[in-house]
């Protein structure tokens, strides 16, 4: 068995996570403080990838980031990287198709604070930065610990957008949901239900993880 498949699945979900997680947190605040004409337009731009369906978001993420495209080119002249079929378009794919499932928990987190809490931090002098890293961030745990495990997971068993832009390239874009998929090719199915065996036990423990530590932090609030 060769359990490459996941290891490079961990490490692009790990990335992602993390990529995604430094992007949403200010973004989220920005939209859960700030009122302006167009914010139901932006929310629906963020979210677009839960509705939309993985192959029409991968075509439309081959063609921006081909080397024919405006910023694919850029980058393969300038910096001489290609940012489709490696594994750095599976990070940047990732992050756009895992984008709401770190967004959204987010965001309701923060429109669930008390604005007299926030009010209050900047009535003692605190910045802006201050009172979201010490004040909004404590106070939304439970959210942003969804949000992580949930991305993470996310991320984890991405296939169709994963496949478009990646293709099946053995320790480069070769990921767990890839080499199930080739398994199946081949007929062997053996090899798939061992594969497809660990994505679901993974698949569960993550979502478990999610409603334990939702549960417990429930208890401590009463």
């Amino acid at each position: 068995m060769d359990f490459s498949p996941f290891l490079l699945s961990f490490k692009l979900a790990l990335i992602s996570t993390l990529i995604l997680f430094i992007l949403c947190v200010p973004l989220a605040y920005f939209m859960a403080r700030v009122k302006f004409g167009f914010k139901p337009v932006l929310e629906a731009i963020i979210t677009l990838p839960l509705v939309l369906p993985p192959s029409v978001l991968g075509f439309y993420m081959l063609v921006f980031l081909s080397p024919y495209s405006p910023l694919g080119g850029f980058f393969e002249k300038y910096f001489d990287i290609r940012l489709v079929f490696n594994f750095t378009g599976l990070v940047i794919a990732s992050c756009i198709y895992s984008l709401p499932f770190m967004f959204s928990p987010i965001l309701s987190g923060f429109k669930s604070l008390s604005n007299s809490l926030i009010e209050a931090s900047y009535s003692l002098g605190k910045g802006k930065i201050c009172t979201l890293l010490k004040i909004a961030l404590p106070n939304i745990k439970p959210s942003l610990l969804t949000a992580i495990i949930v991305s993470f997971a996310h991320t984890l068993g991405e296939f169709g957008v994963v496949l478009m832009i990646g293709g099946s390239i053995r320790g480069e874009t070769k990921v767990a949901s890839i080499a199930i998929y080739d398994a199946v090719e081949l007929l062997d199915y053996k090899l798939a239900h061992v594969y497809s065996a660990i994505m679901l036990l993974i698949s569960f423990s993550v979502l478990f993880a999610v409603y334990f530590l939702n549960h417990k932090s429930a208890q401590k609030q009463i």
